[in-house]
């Protein structure tokens, strides 16, 4: 029988691990409970859940055949599937029990984070923070607050508890505890793709901290145990492999360069958000082959140098050799090596690596302190002065995620060249019935989706003809020139540059830019070429000679052009050049101000 002092002591651990549950729990409704005033928003909840039909419709056996058999929103995660028709079924469409489901999916991970890995090391306190900033950490918001990515939660529900059946399991192995901790593995597959790096996360604790290993046989023997873990993986990372066919980049569109450097870009960047989370955004633009290359040769040198000193101190500070192949192991899937999506890297991939992080840090300094005076009060003081900054940190991030238009404006203002930003905020302004800021930021991602196009290829003469329209109609005369003049070096008989270029210097209300003499050149070369004799390109020519003060040929010109277009039908065509016929009959030339 365990003597007093034994039972009083259970008795306080059980009164400390119960208080640290609750302030846990508050933690994360403090942060997160604002969600549940927000609404669905444009970026993936449509697919997922309000535009779904056999998901919106709630559960249904036919649904239930539909999510085992089909790919969702061009993943296979039926359990993730599943709890979106719950949703449904019993919230039907309003986005509050969605948000509710989440932040309860979080806090649950939250609470079995902390008491896996109390259980597995000892240590209340240092768990307790683990399991604190894995709560509230700013990184988290884009996977709570967004129900699209109910994946991350239940997965990590899942996580947790794949760990606990782990260590229950390793404390006496038997078949019964494989069982259910390789069904629980399953489940977290099923939940979300990049699981399948769970089995090697499970080796990693199997030298810290529970030490289940210390020479080869016995290693051997541990990595021969994970083989049908790491078959239940490959037969999952085959099917996502399927479903994803549609939506991943082949390495025509993305070559291997360019997802490499991007990748170890993004490491650094995942690490340097874990101590300075700013500037975070729901969506991160690919860079392709933008990347300098001194800023990659600084990052792989940094994760390399990282890499060595937690291997070289594997011995004596073993949780920093775990927590480091912790993040490198759980990030890999999300990396772009097998890009799927146009992102170049996201706070939601950091969801369950960042605790490998978080272990080693907060083990090194609790080690690193030891022989502090006060060193408890004062590590207690941080530690709170941390999840206090976090917190706030994190409510702020999460009240950008009240509708599409304010997540996407705030996307826009921490991120540039964003195509995907300004596409969404253009399609939630239209749907408000704002169509000039609409029509404002569809221009704006068209224009980076044809820069973006001609980064990667610079001799697409369609797409930089197109740029230079798009340009025009932004009000950006000059740098629509260029990309003009550009195509013209390529190939000097593009018609769309001779007579767009002709035009513009034509027409242009801006003195500095109009050049007469050169646009009847570029207009007279356009209209010699095949196709040349049409009523767009005759009209361009008015206009320079027009410029030229060549009135009776600009006259005569454009004419001919009304009957060209009044023989073709073209009644709007034809409404315009009059009006433009009767500037010159005025003796006085034509200026046009950029469409917006």
């Amino acid at each position: 029988m365990p003597t007093a002092p034994e039972l009083t002591s259970r008795r306080q651990d059980r009164r400390i691990t119960i208080v640290v549950c609750i302030v846990l729990t508050l933690l994360v409704w403090l942060v997160f409970a604002q969600t549940l005033r927000y609404d669905f928003v444009n970026f993936d909840d449509d697919r997922y859940v309000y535009e779904n039909s056999e998901v919106s419709r709630g559960f249904t056996v036919d649904g239930f055949k539909w999510l085992l058999t089909h790919s969702h929103a061009s993943l296979w995660h039926p359990l993730t599937t599943l709890s979106h028709m719950l949703d449904c079924q019993i919230y039907g469409l309003k986005p509050a029990g969605h948000h509710f489901t989440n932040v309860l999916l979080h806090s649950v991970a939250v609470i079995l984070l902390f008491l896996v890995f109390c259980r597995m090391t000892g240590r209340v306190y240092r768990s307790a923070f683990v399991a604190a900033i894995f709560a509230i950490h700013p990184t988290r918001v884009e996977s709570v607050a967004w129900i699209a990515e109910r994946k991350d939660v239940l997965s990590g529900v899942f996580f947790m508890l794949t760990l606990a059946s782990y260590a229950h399991y390793a404390r006496a192995p038997s078949i019964r505890r494989y069982v259910a901790m390789s069904t629980l593995l399953a489940c977290g597959l099923m939940s979300k793709a990049t699981f399948v790096t769970v089995p090697a996360v499970l080796l990693l604790l199997d030298y810290w901290p529970l030490r289940r290993a210390s020479d080869f046989s016995g290693w051997r023997r541990l990595v021969i145990e994970k083989i049908p873990l790491l078959g239940l993986s490959a037969a999952a990372a085959v099917i996502t492999m399927f479903a994803q066919t549609a939506t991943m980049a082949t390495l025509d569109q993305l070559p291997f360069r360019a997802r490499l450097n991007n990748a170890v870009v993004s490491v650094v960047v995942y690490l340097r958000q874990t101590f300075w989370p700013t500037g975070l955004a729901v969506f991160y633009p690919h860079p392709h082959n933008q990347l300098n290359v001194w800023v990659v040769s600084e990052s792989a040198i940094l994760i390399v140098v990282i890499t060595l000193i937690a291997i070289f101190l594997r011995q004596k500070r073993p949780y920093l050799f775990v927590g480091w192949f912790w993040f490198l192991i759980l990030v890999f899937p999300v990396l772009g090596f097998f890009q799927a999506g146009l992102q170049g890297r996201a706070d939601r991939f950091t969801y369950l690596p960042h605790i490998g992080i978080t272990i080693a840090l907060t083990w090194a300094v609790a080690d690193l302190t030891q022989q502090w005076r006060n060193q408890r009060a004062l590590l207690a003081s941080a530690a709170t002065c941390i999840v206090i900054a976090c917190a706030l940190c994190a409510w702020k991030q999460t009240s950008y995620w009240h509708d599409s238009i304010s997540l996407w404006g705030r996307a826009l203002a921490v991120t540039s060249n964003n195509q995907i930003a300004h596409q969404d905020l253009a399609a939630a302004l239209w749907a408000r019935g704002r169509i000039a800021e609409a029509r404002t930021h569809a221009r704006a991602a068209d224009i980076i989706h044809a820069r973006t196009t001609l980064g990667d290829h610079p001799f697409d003469i369609p797409v930089r003809d197109n740029l230079g329209v798009l340009l025009i109609q932004s009000g950006d005369a000059r740098e629509a020139i260029v990309q003009w003049d550009t195509n013209l070096k390529i190939d000097p008989n593009d018609g769309n540059a001779l007579n767009n270029l002709a035009w513009v210097l034509a027409t242009c209300p801006d003195d500095s830019i109009r050049n007469g003499k050169r646009a009847v050149e570029l207009a007279e070369k356009a209209v010699t070429l095949p196709s040349g004799d049409a009523p767009v390109v005759l009209r361009t020519l008015g206009a320079a000679y027009a410029e030229n003060n060549d009135f009776p040929k600009a006259m005569a010109t454009v004419q001919r052009a009304i009957d060209l277009a009044t023989g073709q039908g073209n009644s709007s065509l034809t409404e315009t050049l009059r009006h433009e016929l009767e500037f010159y009959q005025a003796q006085k030339p034509y200026r046009e101000s950029p469409t917006n």
